[in-house]
């Protein structure tokens, strides 16, 4: 594990949730347009938030910092992803 394929995973998984943000914007436009850009705001400053973490420098074990690093986008791309279910079930509900 080195620096350069923890910038990759956090690109990937991050685009790979504001992508499936807007592929629900289009199908479904009647969705809560605040609570989407809220998410995508969240997506972003956790894109920021990491990869400063990344280019931070580090002494010592860089293996355990980067392991932080991935673990921490996991965990906070998983509760924006149950966020961005929510929203959905919400959206799908018929009344």
């Amino acid at each position: 594990m080195n620096l350069r394929d923890i910038k990759k995973d956090i690109e990937y998984v991050v685009s790979a949730f504001v992508d499936d943000c807007y592929t629900f914007a289009t199908i479904n436009p009647a969705a809560s347009d605040e609570a989407l850009s809220g998410m995508l705001d969240e997506a972003i400053e956790l894109y920021n938030d990491l990869k400063d973490k990344s280019n931070a420098k580090v002494e010592g074990a860089k293996k355990a910092h980067f392991n932080a690093i991935r673990k921490e986008l996991l965990e906070k791309t998983d509760a924006l992803y149950t966020k961005l279910s929510d929203l959905i079930k919400e959206s799908c509900k018929v009344d």
